[in-house]
């Protein structure tokens, strides 16, 4: 079976759908490039655990016909919600509705996209990698306290000088606890 890469052109909108074996949600705002986007940057975190994300099946709804979470935009953020959520939030006009669901992502003025810490609940349960800090700077109850990228290899890190960094951050709770009133 031939699969694409990610950055093989004009395929590039299908190759992270398609290498995890999903399909893009009928409801979701038809943008390829936004679309696009949402499930190459979670890729990048979880990998093939994308495919856990989106049919994690909901709490709401029946037994034999669970309801499915699925990935909204809304006012330049992503959420991520259940669909009789979003379907109950129909009735509440664009203007009006604040959240819909967990804020996973926002696009910026220049149409970049950034992870928000609210992702980190999701993220955390679906991450193929975890870092685990000195027992001073993390929770007892090991919350975790935000993500980011490996820049070193566990074998490189072994070695490292104790200033050196591990990791490259995306979001970290203290962020909100900043920014909760611009979120």
């Amino acid at each position: 079976m031939n699969q694409t890469s990610p950055n093989d052109g004009p395929n590039r909108a299908h190759a992270i759908p398609s290498v995890v074996g999903l399909s893009f949600s009928p409801n979701f705002r038809r943008k390829l490039k936004e679309t696009t986007a949402v499930f190459e940057k979670l890729f990048k975190f979880v990998s093939n655990n994308l495919k856990n994300i989106v049919e994690n099946p909901s709490q709401e709804g029946t037994e034999s016909n669970p309801a499915r979470y699925r990935f909204r935009l809304q006012k330049n953020h992503v959420y991520y919600g259940s669909e009789l959520l979003v379907n109950r939030a129909t009735n509440i006009s664009r203007k009006k509705l604040v959240s819909l669901g967990t804020q996973i992502k926002k696009f910026t003025y220049h149409e970049n996209f950034h992870l928000t810490v609210h992702a980190l609940s999701i993220l955390t349960a679906n991450a193929m990698h975890n870092v685990w800090l000195k027992p001073i700077l993390r929770c007892c109850s090991y919350v975790p306290s935000g993500f980011g990228v490996a820049a070193k290899l566990t074998v490189d890190c072994r070695k490292l000088d104790p200033s050196g960094i591990v990791v490259l951050y995306q979001a970290v709770i203290g962020e909100y606890l900043r920014m909760e009133d611009d979120l």
